[in-house]
């Protein structure tokens, strides 16, 4: 009997990348690889790697948590996910990171923007806007865990200490400002003026590169003199700070490890996101053949570039394993432990208590103390791992804080190529639409930023009923 070239693994719904029409979709393994394998009825077969490492992709399942609800859902479900986003009641995972775009416009037209952000796009919020916005996230969340202000470049906003304040008066857990830094390097006194946000506060900016070539094909210049003026702004007051990168094969996926081990360098750096390129929006120059990076990739190259993490120290993120995979570590007088290896990873999920079992945290307190000489910084260590799998992890001791505390994340922003419902309806980082409406970033980007589009979807989505 002939036999497949590949093992036939599973079935996901899809999309086409060239009308975005919904179609099935196998995954299957070939030459130690996972793809995905679907045919649109007019553009065709298409072939997309998802992954490289064939056991990390089956081991994600077994990082599957039960799902964590919205209070409350803000659409109904009519057409199928992905075309009835709000959230709807068919989504599976509340908003553990909400954006809240105060802005179309940027000070850069980047080649690389899912916003098609640009000096003279679009228009900046009103503050009435963004207040009915937040209002919208703690509707849904009651306390949302992160909240993060975002553009368009929201430090243009004209209002942004205003929109700051509004936030801090809502009961949220974490709020973030996602910037590319411009204002941060060259404003006197801007950076002090952030700092007095804390705690609870953080910048997540951007830092793609330390080449020029890759800069100017990611942003339209060479920003590296900005980069490094604002991290010594934001490293003069300590504010806590994400570098942000974002990633394309054969441009800079090959300063994985030397972004990592430069931001384990920086005191204000509290760790590093990952980012693969999302093919949406405004992405000149980006040829999905040849520059798309799978999260395996990524997770390999820090394995490869770092002498810090393990494998078992790179782990999914159970809110979204199959976009999100995360590392934790502790920083302690210029040594560096990961904290992820100590999860159990076989596991069993606790149905009771909606959390997952671990290994003792004894273990981690003597890892601990062996070694690193100041014992006595931990000598009451205790961590709590239900908090670790969420983007801020929770650790007790007398002399830790947030400071000494690193991360990894990879975050895979999936698109129409290797679009999968499974993990679209775990989505957990979402956006709240101008309309209300609280959307998942990857939908966002492809469907809901342009009414046409929109329009045109749902009539593609009600003629296969």
């Amino acid at each position: 009997m002939p036999v497949s070239k590949y093992t036939y693994y599973d079935f996901t719904l899809s999309l086409c990348p060239e009308c975005l029409r919904r179609v099935d979709a196998k995954i299957v393994f070939e030459d130690g690889q996972v793809f995905m394998l679907k045919r649109c009825p007019e553009h065709g077969r298409q072939r997309v790697l998802i992954a490289t490492d064939i056991a990390y992709y089956k081991n994600q399942r077994n990082y599957n948590k039960p799902s964590e609800y919205p209070r409350r859902f803000n659409t109904k479900t009519h057409l199928g996910c992905p075309y009835d986003c709000g959230l709807c009641n068919d989504h599976e995972q509340h908003s553990c990171l909400t954006v809240v775009e105060i802005t179309d416009r940027c000070n850069l037209t980047c080649p690389i923007c899912y916003a098609e952000s640009s000096p003279s796009h679009g228009r900046h919020r009103t503050l009435e806007e963004v207040e009915r916005m937040l209002d919208i996230i703690v509707e849904n969340e009651g306390e949302p865990d992160v909240v993060q202000i975002s553009g368009g470049e929201p430090t243009i906003h004209p209002q942004l200490f205003e929109i700051l304040d509004a936030a801090k008066r809502r009961p949220i857990k974490h709020l973030m400002l996602n910037t590319n830094g411009l204002r941060i390097a060259n404003d006197p006194g801007f950076a002090e003026r952030l700092a007095d946000y804390m705690p609870d506060f953080e910048i997540y900016l951007q830092f793609d590169s330390f080449k020029a070539s890759a800069l100017e094909c990611l942003r339209g210049q060479n920003l590296l003199k900005i980069r490094e003026k604002a991290l010594e702004n934001l490293n003069r007051v300590n504010l806590s700070t994400t570098l942000v990168v974002t990633l394309q094969k054969g441009l800079n996926d090959d300063e994985i490890g030397a972004i990592t081990e430069f931001a384990l360098q920086q005191k204000c750096v509290r760790g590093v996101t990952f980012q693969p390129t999302q093919v949406a929006g405004r992405a000149d120059g980006f040829n999905p053949a040849t520059d798309r990076l799978t999260l395996t990739e990524v997770r390999q190259a820090i394995l490869d570039q770092t002498s810090i993490f393990q494998p078992n120290d790179i782990i999914p993120v159970p809110c979204n394993p199959d976009a999100l995979a995360m590392a934790y570590a502790l920083k302690i007088e210029g040594q560096v432990l990961p904290l992820t290896r100590f999860i159990d990873p076989t596991a069993l999920l606790d149905n009771s208590r909606n959390t997952i079992v671990y290994e003792q945290d004894e273990r981690l307190h003597e890892h601990v103390t062996k070694l690193f000489s100041t014992a006595n910084s931990v000598d009451s260590l205790e961590c709590d791992f239900n908090q670790l799998l969420c983007c801020l992890p929770f650790v007790k001791a007398p002399d830790l804080s947030y400071d000494n505390l690193f991360r990894i994340i990879i975050m895979r922003f999936i698109d129409a190529f290797d679009f999968d419902v499974r993990a679209i309806k775990k989505s957990c980082v979402h956006i709240v639409h101008q309309d209300g409406r609280i959307i998942p970033f990857e939908t966002m980007n492809l469907f809901y930023r342009d009414e046409e589009k929109e329009r045109m979807v749902k009539e593609l989505a009600e003629m296969s009923f």
